[in-house]
């Protein structure tokens, strides 16, 4: 019983704080929609800065635009970010015929808007430590 207890501190060590993924958005492509939704692919490149791989099984990510929710999508994709590297993921992305009004109600609202600021937040779930959760934000330039 001294063994196993001898190996936990060595463990925990590996355990320690990690640094988050970086993610940005690699491309967007269309897909055919349903009704009054839209959908399309969402590209990410998620980069891992550590020096552990990233096991994930299923993947969820939600897209606000404006400060308000746009669109949703989940995978069950299954992979590793590998250490020190990349992967590109896809996740189809759905935009309900009312979280499209409401966006564009609220440009209507700010007609001067050149600007606008999107979140993209998500999860990579599952694998040997747990879900990974990450964070992306930025800025939409529109034409004038």
């Amino acid at each position: 019983m001294a063994l196993p207890a001898a190996l936990l501190p060595a463990g925990c060590e590996t355990l320690g704080t990690r640094d988050p993924l970086h993610v940005s958005v690699a491309g967007v492509e269309s897909l055919p929609g349903e009704g009054l939704e839209l959908r399309f692919i969402v590209k990410l490149r998620i980069q891992n800065p550590n020096d552990a791989a990233v096991e994930y099984d299923g993947l969820a990510l939600n897209l606000e635009v404006n400060g308000r929710d746009l669109a949703s999508g989940v995978s069950d994709q299954k992979g590793v970010v590998p250490r020190f590297g990349e992967s590109v993921l896809e996740v189809p992305m759905t935009v309900s015929a009312f979280a499209a009004l409401r966006q564009a109600l609220g440009l209507a609202q700010g007609a001067q808007i050149s600007e606008l600021p999107y979140a993209l937040t998500g999860k990579l779930a599952g694998g040997m430590f747990g879900t990974v959760r990450f964070s992306h934000r930025g800025v939409l330039t529109l034409p004038r």
